[in-house]
C-alpha cells in the first residue's frame, strides 16, 4: 500500500467511524430519553445502558439530520465541480435540511424526490423531530427565511450540535479549522439562533476535525477552547467544556457527574456530557463504557450519545466500534455508503466523474 493509499484508508476509517459511532450512540440512548436516572438503572443495572434496549437499534432525527448534513456537503462539492468557484457548503446544507423536512411530512419517497438520500425509505420515519428545527425549516420552506440565512429565534437547544460533526470530516486541503468552525456555526444558526447554540456547534465540528487529524482529546480541546475565546458570546460553551475537563481529571466517572452538566437539552450541555464521557474512557477498548456513560442520565440521552459517538469514531476509527452495537443498526449500509461518498468526493479532483456525483448532483 502506498503512503497516499494508507492516508486515504485511515481517513476513510475515521469518517466511517464518526458517522457510525454517532448513530450507535443515538440508537443506544433513544429508548431511555426522558427516563430518569433511577428508572434507567432499575431497567439496565448500575452500569447503565450497554446494549440496545430496542433490538431494531433505531436511530432518531439526530442521525437523520447528520446524514442530511453530509448530503449537503456532497451537493456543494458537486456544484463546485460543475460551476467552479469557492466552496461554501451552508446554502446546500440548508437545502438538504429542507429535504429532510419534507421526509417528515411524507410516509415514503415520492416520484418528486431528488438525489439518492431522499430515496432511502427508512429515513422517512418520524422519530420525535425537534420542534425548533421543524419550525425554522417551515419558515424557510414558505419563503419567510432566505436560503442560507439564520433563523429568527433565540434557541440554544442541542439540535445544531447533534448534526454538526460532518463539517469536521472535511480534510485539510478542503477547509481550514476556521472554515470548519464557521460553517458549522452558520449551519446551526439556520435553526438555532442563540450564540451558544451556534458556537457549541462550531466547537463540535472543530473537535471532530482535530481528532480526525490525529490529535488526542486534550490537544483537540485546547484548539477548540482557543478558537472559542476569539468569538463573542463564547462564555457558556467555554465554561461547559472547562467543567467537563475538570470533572474528568478530578474523580471516578459516574452518572451523577454527568447530570451535574445538565440534561443535555441545550447545546453546551450536550457537548459537555459527550466530551466528559470521551475523556474518562479514552481508549478504543472503552468505547462501550463511554457511550454507556454518555446516555445514562435523566435527559436528552440520544443526542449526548450521538455526539459522544461522533467523537469516539473520529478519534479511534471504525474498527474500534463494538460489533455488538453496530450489528443490526438501522440504515447501517446506507450510512457507510454515504461516508464512502464523502471520502471519494474529497480525495479526488472535484471534476472527476464518479458515482458520488451521480448520487448527489449539484442543485
Amino acid at each position: 500500500m502506498t503512503p497516499d493509499s494508507e492516508r486515504t484508508a485511515a481517513y476513510r476509517s475515521r469518517v466511517r467511524g464518526c458517522l457510525l459511532g454517532g448513530a450507535l450512540g443515538d440508537a443506544l440512548g433513544a429508548p431511555v430519553e426522558f427516563h430518569t436516572l433511577r428508572q434507567i438503572r432499575a431497567a439496565h443495572g448500575p452500569r447503565g445502558v450497554r446494549s440496545h434496549a430496542d433490538p431494531r437499534a433505531r436511530v432518531t432525527d439526530d442521525t437523520q439530520m447528520t446524514l442530511w448534513t453530509v448530503e449537503g456537503l456532497l451537493r456543494a462539492r458537486s456544484r463546485q465541480a460543475v460551476h467552479g468557484g469557492e466552496f461554501d457548503p451552508v446554502p446546500a446544507v440548508h437545502d438538504a435540511y429542507l429535504r429532510w423536512y419534507h421526509t417528515q411530512h411524507a410516509p415514503a419517497p415520492t416520484g418528486g424526490h431528488t438525489g439518492w438520500l431522499a430515496g432511502r425509505e427508512w429515513l422517512y420515519a418520524q422519530r420525535a423531530p425537534g420542534t425548533t428545527c421543524l419550525t425554522a425549516l417551515r419558515e424557510a420552506d414558505l419563503g419567510r427565511q432566505g436560503r442560507g440565512e439564520a433563523a429568527a429565534n433565540a434557541s440554544k437547544g442541542c439540535g445544531g450540535v447533534m448534526r454538526s460533526a460532518p463539517f469536521g470530516l472535511l480534510p485539510a486541503h478542503a477547509a481550514t479549522d476556521a472554515d470548519v468552525f464557521d460553517w458549522a456555526d452558520r449551519a446551526a444558526g439556520l435553526t438555532h439562533g442563540h450564540p451558544t447554540g451556534r458556537l457549541a456547534s462550531g466547537a463540535t465540528a472543530l473537535l471532530v476535525r482535530r481528532l480526525l487529524a490525529g490529535d488526542g482529546l486534550d490537544a483537540a480541546l485546547d484548539a477548540v477552547l482557543a478558537a472559542l475565546r476569539t468569538r463573542p458570546g463564547h462564555e457558556e460553551t467555554t465554561k461547559a467544556l472547562v467543567a467537563a475537563r475538570t470533572a474528568a481529571a478530578d474523580g471516578t466517572p459516574d452518572a451523577e457527574t454527568v447530570e451535574s452538566f445538565g440534561g443535555g437539552w441545550t447545546a453546551e450541555e450536550a457537548l459537555a456530557i459527550a466530551v466528559y464521557a470521551a475523556l474518562v474512557h479514552r481508549t478504543p477498548e472503552e468505547v462501550t463504557d463511554a457511550l454507556a456513560l454518555a446516555v445514562t442520565h435523566s435527559g436528552d440521552s440520544d443526542s449526548t450519545g450521538a455526539v459522544c459517538g461522533n467523537l469516539l469514531g473520529a478519534r479511534h476509527g471504525e474498527a474500534a466500534l463494538p460489533p455488538a452495537l453496530a450489528d443490526g443498526l438501522e440504515g447501517r449500509a446506507d450510512l457507510l455508503d454515504l461516508a464512502d461518498d464523502l471520502v471519494a468526493a474529497f480525495t479526488a479532483a472535484p471534476s472527476a466523474g464518479a458515482q458520488w456525483r451521480r448520487r448527489h448532483p449539484a442543485d
